[in-house]
C-alpha cells in the first residue's frame, strides 16, 4: 500500500535519499538460516524503519544507533491559499548556527547543537547534553515561489514563510454525470 497518495504532497521524498546510508550489512549470527522466524523479524524490523522514515520519523535503529537521527528537529507544514509556513523547532540552538538553503526545488535546514556550559566549583555526578549536527531537506511544491521566501527565528523555532504563486492549478476535476 502506498502511503503517499493520501498526502497532497510529499515534502520528505528526498529527504531519504539525502540521509547519510546506516544500513551496513549485519552478520547473520550461526543458524540464523535455519529460523525462519528471525528472518521474518529482521524482514518486519526492515519494513517498519521504511515506514517510519516516509513520515519523518526516526526508525527503530535510528534511535539506537544513530545521534544525527536523534538530533534531528521536529516541524509543521502548514498551509493556506497565500503561503506554506514551516515551523522547525530546534531548542538550544542559536541562530547563528542554523543555515537554510535552496538548491533547486529542494529547502535545506542545516545546523548544529552545541552547549559548552563549564563551571569550576560545582561537582557534578551525571551531565546529560546533546551535540550534533542535524539537516532536514524538503522538496517545495510546484506553486511555491521560491525567489520570496523568508525565514525568522525566534525562542529556538526557525518559521520559513513559503509563498504561493496560485498558477499552478489542482490536478483534480469534477467529471459530469450524464
Amino acid at each position: 500500500m502506498n502511503l503517499q497518495k493520501f498526502s497532497p504532497w510529499n515534502w520528505f521524498k528526498s529527504e531519504a535519499n539525502d540521509a547519510p546510508s546506516s544500513a551496513s550489512p549485519v552478520e547473520q549470527p550461526r543458524g540464523a538460516e535455519l529460523s525462519p522466524m528471525l528472518g521474518m523479524h529482521q524482514e518486519l524490523d526492515r519494513w517498519m524503519g521504511n515506514v517510519m522514515r516516509q513520515f519523518g520519523m526516526p526508525s527503530p535503529e535510528g534511535r539506537l544507533g544513530d545521534m544525527p537521527a536523534l538530533l534531528r528537529p521536529q516541524l509543521d507544514i502548514a498551509e493556506s491559499d497565500r503561503e506554506y509556513v514551516i515551523t522547525i523547532e530546534v531548542p538550544g540552538v542559536d541562530e547563528k548556527d542554523v543555515k537554510l538553503n535552496l538548491d533547486g526545488k529542494q529547502l535545506i535546514i542545516e545546523g548544529e547543537k552545541r552547549q559548552e556550559n563549564k563551571t569550576e566549583e560545582d561537582r557534578y555526578q551525571r551531565i546529560e547534553r546533546s551535540y550534533g549536527s542535524f539537516r532536514r531537506v524538503l522538496d517545495l511544491p510546484a506553486d511555491a515561489k521560491a525567489e520570496d521566501i523568508k525565514a525568522s527565528f525566534a525562542n529556538g523555532v526557525l518559521t520559513v514563510n513559503v509563498p504561493r504563486s496560485g498558477e499552478v492549478t489542482s490536478s483534480r476535476r469534477e467529471i459530469p454525470i450524464q
